[in-house]
C-alpha cells in the first residue's frame, strides 16, 4: 500500500479510515511539524525526503507546486467531504489504480449532488 503523509490541515478520520485500508500514514502532528507555520514547499520536501507522497485539501498552492517541482513522491489533493469514509475510499480506489505516486499528482474530488 501507499507511504503518504497528511499535512497538517488533512482530516484525521480520513487518516484513520486509510490506515484501515492497509495504507502507511503519517500525519504533520505525529511527525513534529504542525503548528510551525511551515510552508507547502518545506511539507512537500519533508515528505519526499520520507518517501511519502503528500495528501491534503490545499489544492491549489499544491497544484502549483507538482507544477513547479521537478520531482517529488506524490501528491494527492482532495475536495473537502463531510462523509470521510466515502472519501478515504475514494483515495483507496486512485491509489490502487496507479502503479506509481512518484511525481504524480491525484485529485480526489467530491462528486456533483444531485
Amino acid at each position: 500500500m501507499a507511504l503518504l503523509y497528511a499535512d497538517e490541515d488533512f482530516s484525521y478520520p480520513v487518516v484513520q479510515r486509510l490506515r484501515q485500508l492497509g495504507h502507511d500514514l503519517l500525519t504533520a502532528h505525529e511527525a513534529g511539524q504542525a503548528g510551525q507555520s511551515i510552508t507547502d514547499a518545506a511539507v512537500l520536501a519533508f515528505a519526499t525526503a520520507a518517501g511519502r507522497a503528500v495528501v491534503t485539501f490545499n489544492r491549489r498552492h499544491f497544484i502549483r507546486l507538482h507544477a513547479e517541482v521537478s520531482s517529488h513522491a506524490g501528491i494527492i489533493v482532495c475536495t473537502r467531504d463531510d462523509d470521510v469514509l466515502t472519501l478515504a475510499d475514494r483515495i483507496h480506489q486512485q491509489l490502487q489504480s496507479v502503479p506509481t505516486l512518484q511525481d504524480q499528482l491525484l485529485r480526489i474530488n467530491r462528486p456533483a449532488r444531485a
